[in-house]
């Protein structure tokens, strides 16, 4: 175990004049709201402070909890989707209606503990947009860090994709950088490949990790690998390219195989059938990323919320919408 000196409280004369929304989202994680709210409020106090819980689309009693808070503290605030729409449904919806100027990423099982932020604070009042943790001493399943270590392989090396080395979802976003990529409505709002596509104001600080304490983890192996195909497309044209090499290649080979006859001609043929589907099934994948990109359905819907939402966002009760519902984005 590598030693490593835990962030502590900055003296008040130390604080960055930062104005902060805490972005939490969440999805049946009940057991993790009060323990989760504690420290955040403990650790980040200092601050100008707004806690903004996002309920994806629960049902073990996490949405109760958040609204209790709400009675209890005023900076608390939630949005509570109409369904499960996934963590990225989930934070965007969280970084569109933030209030403040700096969104803060903190998932609910805080396996990024909350006084790790005052490093990502302090880098940031140095002039950056974003800044993302770096796992120190990660604390997950052996399958989830050689996936992650396999997938940044892939991004970075083969497919030439900038993504910040190591980077995770605890991140400090300038508010108004976090709002401007959900409202490119990609299909797959890959956050950590679109930051640098945008600025290049961007940095990593190492952080501390720990192991979830209560409850399960939500994100399964298939759906990380899923994640990691739509980044792919997305974000590289290589793909593709040798998409059309292997057709190309498939084409030469099946006709040498044509000329040349017998067994060895067959062989040949099959090589060229096996290199053409390989590149059809790439290219299949380029065509649906590009329709994802074409007018359908939102990354998210609020059902219930205690700060403005967009019309276009919403599909709660009707009662709620004269105080509830804007035409603009949350400022």
């Amino acid at each position: 175990m590598s030693q490593y000196e835990p962030a502590a409280i900055p003296p008040e004369s130390n604080v960055p004049p930062i104005s902060l929304t805490v972005v939490v989202p969440c999805l049946n994680e009940a057991e993790n709201i009060e323990p989760a709210y504690r420290e955040i409020v403990t650790e980040l106090d200092c601050y100008e402070l707004q806690v903004l819980f996002v309920d994806d689309g629960s049902t073990d009693g996490t949405l109760e909890l958040i609204k209790a808070l709400t009675v209890r503290d005023p900076r608390v605030s939630y949005l509570s989707l109409s369904r499960n729409f996934g963590l990225e449904g989930a934070f965007s919806a969280g970084y569109r209606y933030a209030r403040h100027p700096w969104v803060l990423h903190l998932d609910a099982d805080l396996q990024f503990p909350p006084a790790e932020s005052h490093r990502l604070l302090s880098r940031a009042a140095q002039g950056f947009d974003a800044v993302f943790g770096l796992r120190v001493d990660r604390r997950d399943r052996w399958i989830r860090r050689a996936g992650s270590a396999l997938n940044e392989f892939l991004a970075r090396r083969l497919l030439a994709i900038e993504i910040p080395t190591g980077a995770t979802t605890f991140r400090l976003v300038r508010t108004d950088l976090a709002r401007r990529i959900v409202d490119l409505r990609l299909g797959t709002p890959y956050f950590l490949a679109t930051v640098p596509r945008l600025t290049n104001a961007w940095t990593t600080v190492p952080t501390a990790h720990r192991p979830r304490a209560r409850g399960t983890a939500k994100v399964s192996v298939r759906r990380l690998a899923r994640h990691a195909v739509e980044l792919y497309v997305s974000f590289s044209e290589r793909p593709i390219r040798i998409a059309g090499f292997l057709c190309l290649l498939a084409a030469a080979v099946a006709v040498v195989g044509a000329a040349t006859g017998g067994t060895a001609g067959a062989t040949l043929q099959r090589l060229a059938l096996a290199g053409g589907l390989v590149a059809l099934a790439a290219i299949a994948r380029y065509l649906l990323h590009i329709g994802r990109g074409q007018p359908g359905l939102p990354l998210f819907l609020v059902r219930e919320a205690n700060v403005p939402v967009r019309a276009e966002d919403w599909l709660g009760p009707v009662q709620y919408r004269e105080d509830q519902v804007l035409s603009e984005p949350a400022r």
